[in-house]
């Protein structure tokens, strides 16, 4: 009960404002009292958070509050997805903590090349990345490329002394950060003077073809049509890709195509390839990201109705004298 309810009931807490029920525990016994809907989702929810904590999870307020979502929002068990383990290290496990996240997971095992857009936060490439690890552990893959164009966010960085891989580290530093959370530390660099892993920029990719590989094109807003097209195109034999994005974070010059918002226009339809899309309700870091990304939303969601209430309100002046 303690594993159910949490140290000091502050799990049990969490339910009790969720719903418009009544909660009692009595030694190994809980008791709900409320309407026939709020009770049977109560317990649906204590259910399937038995089963997790029988299939050793650790339960914390976050998975309580997404188990609670999921009841609420789709027909997805929250004990099928919050206990589907990706890999684990170092006595951590990666798993989804989102339906959307789940169906993603799953889409990268079903299609060859799946696009996972989405807002920053909703473990696209992190997920990603843990499914192209196990692959290698597997050795469903012989090696794994990692790749994002070099493309400044707003900044203009200017001249960056070193060697050409010592300027182009800032922009890949973030898919290093991830490979360091899901490998021993002391293996990465033997694994990728092995080219068991490799990591470039996009422009590296240009001219090859890349066989028994799983590769990951991260930030893939800031690529032109022309730059996707010739990364798609790298697709070797028994080689999978994701590529992952948001369209709502273009860094490119302005007047520039996004490669990616373009190719889902361009692909949509085409056999054995997948768009995933996650949403705010995805984010997985503080709480505060998912409130700011909805914020975002709905200001560029003003922004674009006041530019068409401008635009058919302009009235053309009438020809004549001056």
């Amino acid at each position: 009960m303690v594993s159910l309810l949490g140290s000091r009931d502050e799990l049990l807490r969490v339910i009790e404002g969720a719903f418009r029920a009544d909660i009692h525990v009595r030694g190994n016994e809980i008791t709900v009292t409320g309407s026939p809907e709020e009770s049977s989702t109560v317990v649906r929810l204590f259910e399937e958070m038995a089963e997790l904590v029988r299939g050793g999870a650790q339960l914390t307020v976050d998975a309580v509050e997404r188990s609670i979502a999921m009841l609420r929002m789709s027909s997805e068990r929250p004990a099928e997805v919050l206990s589907l383990d990706i890999i684990s290290s170092r006595g951590r496990t990666i798993r989804p903590k989102t339906v959307n996240q789940k169906r993603y997971v799953d889409a990268i095992d079903k299609f060859t090349i799946v696009f996972g857009l989405g807002p920053a936060g909703t473990g696209k490439t992190y997920l990603a990345m843990a499914k192209a690890v196990r692959a290698l552990q597997e050795k469903k893959v012989n090696r794994i490329i990692l790749t994002r164009p070099a493309v400044e966010a707003g900044e203009r960085l200017g001249f960056l002394p070193g060697t050409l891989y010592e300027k182009i580290d800032p922009y890949l530093r973030p898919l290093y950060d991830a490979l360091h959370d899901m490998l021993d530390p002391d293996s990465i660099p033997r694994l990728m003077s092995a080219g068991t892993i490799e990591v470039a920029p996009l422009a590296y990719m240009r001219g090859r073809t890349l066989n028994d590989a799983f590769i990951i094109l991260d930030e893939a807003q800031n690529t032109s049509p022309e730059q996707m097209k010739m990364f798609l195109t790298r697709l070797g034999f028994n080689s999978k890709i994701v590529v992952t994005g948001d369209v709502t974070q273009v860094d490119l010059p302005s007047g520039t195509l996004s490669g990616l918002r373009v190719v889902q226009e361009i692909l949509d339809g085409v056999s054995d390839i997948h768009f995933s899309r996650l949403t705010s309700a995805d984010v997985v870091r503080h709480k505060l990201v998912s409130d700011i990304v909805d914020a975002y939303g709905r200001y560029d969601e003003l922004q674009r109705e006041s530019a068409t209430q401008s635009i058919k309100g302009v009235v053309k002046r009438p020809r004549g004298r001056t």
